[in-house]
């Protein structure tokens, strides 16, 4: 089955387009890669999704044309990939994230049904599948959160079966770096996943705040700066990140101007410049480690995706504290698209009726979920199949009952 993938992730910087080959004979499941790429947003679209995002006050009005807006750049891309790329059976679309519901563990201990993160109560994809179907002419899975979550789990990230089929012959770490960044801890036994914290997220946004740049070209800026130790002690206090996985995140708590609130809390002054990019910088790299050294402590390799692997300084700060880092690269799967084709396998899972999350011990799933669940909605519904010399529906008969 050729599936293609549309995705957005939590910084906003393009929809990422994959195109796969999939087929799970025998109970194994081969993927071929086949294309992969970034299209821009809209400009104008892109300001107001990020205006629309939390801490902002939206009204339906504006979340429902963004809900048109996005599918249609969406079903835009989906088109343009099927124009240059050839025959789609399918399209899978994670939409663009514009709210995650967590409601934190009052007392940080396990919880109930293993929630010491938090429990995830919704979250909220916009990107109206309908338009995607109608420009693509192709069916849509869409919606890939919301099951997770309804049976309990944290609904992201989704990551996990992926990781588990592909990296689990050895002790793992796979860490993805957007927005926010994730791991998944594979290969001694149990699968565990969860959000570590910021990823690029609260880099971009001061970056953004005190230069105009979307991001940090390369690192440079924080390269360039002192990680100021103070600052960095203050925001390492946050709670989130003692919590057990699983456990997962979003800009609902690391906003635009989370760095400043916790600090004038703390009674820290904001760092100035290339030290703020060094000090934030330096808080992903630390909360990712400490992660990964608290969780997964027998770890043989970290293998990392995710648009923080172009950052230079991130990456030599990661590498400094955990051996055996590489990119997914070198393991044959693009850094830069990995969650596009992951979104790619779950949307083939889902069309097969196949769960789309690990097992982590007995019935629960590595997301926290207390059973396995397809993941997803499809659009347009999937026909029933219609008996020989019945014809289709036609007209509408009332009988009293």
């Amino acid at each position: 089955m050729r599936v293609l993938a549309l995705s957005s992730g939590t910084s906003v910087d393009a929809i990422d387009v994959a195109l796969a080959d999939l087929d799970d004979a025998g109970g194994v499941v081969r993927m071929r890669t086949l294309a992969h790429t970034e299209r821009g947003w809209p400009p104008p679209l892109r300001a107001r999704i990020l205006a629309a995002l939390p801490p902002a006050a939206t009204d339906l009005g504006e979340v429902c044309r963004l809900d048109t807006e996005i599918g249609q750049a969406f079903g835009d891309v989906g088109a343009w990939a099927i124009g240059a790329w050839g025959a789609v059976d399918l399209v899978v679309s994670h939409g663009q994230t514009v709210h995650h519901w967590v409601e934190p563990v009052p007392d940080g201990g396990a919880g109930v049904d293993g929630a010491g993160g938090g429990r995830a109560r919704g979250t909220l994809q916009l990107g109206a599948a309908a338009w995607i179907a109608a420009r693509t002419a192709r069916p849509v899975i869409h919606d890939l959160r919301t099951a997770d979550i309804a049976a309990g789990g944290q609904g992201a990230p989704l990551v996990s079966l992926l990781d588990a089929l592909w990296l689990a012959d050895r002790p793992t770490a796979a860490l993805n770096i957007g927005g926010i960044a994730n791991i998944t801890l594979v290969g001694d036994g149990v699968v565990r996943t969860g959000d570590t914290g910021p990823g690029n997220c609260l880099l971009d946004a001061a970056v953004s705040t005190h230069t105009g740049r979307a991001f940090d070209p390369d690192g440079a800026l924080a390269g360039a700066g002192r990680v100021d130790q103070g600052a960095l002690a203050a925001l390492l206090a946050d709670p989130y990140y003692a919590r057990p996985l699983p456990k997962s995140t979003g800009r609902e708590t690391f906003d635009g101007g989370y760095v400043s609130v916790v600090l004038s809390a703390a009674g820290v002054a904001v760092p100035s410049g290339n030290d703020l990019f060094a000090t934030l910088t330096e808080l992903t790299v630390r909360t990712i480690a400490e992660a990964i050294g608290r969780d997964g402590p027998r770890t043989e390799r970290v293998v990392v995706s995710g648009g923080g692997v172009r950052n230079a300084t991130l990456m030599a700060g990661l590498r400094s504290r955990l051996p055996g880092l590489v990119t997914s690269d070198t393991l044959g799967l693009a850094a830069e698209a990995k969650e596009a084709y992951l979104f790619a396998l779950l949307g083939y899972l889902s069309a097969r009726g196949l769960p789309g999350t690990a097992p982590a011990g007995g019935r629960r799933r590595a997301t926290g979920a207390s059973s396995a669940v397809v993941l997803g909605s499809l659009t347009p519904p999937a026909p029933a199949p219609c008996p020989p010399g019945r014809v289709p529906v036609h007209r509408l008969v009332l009988e009293e009952g």
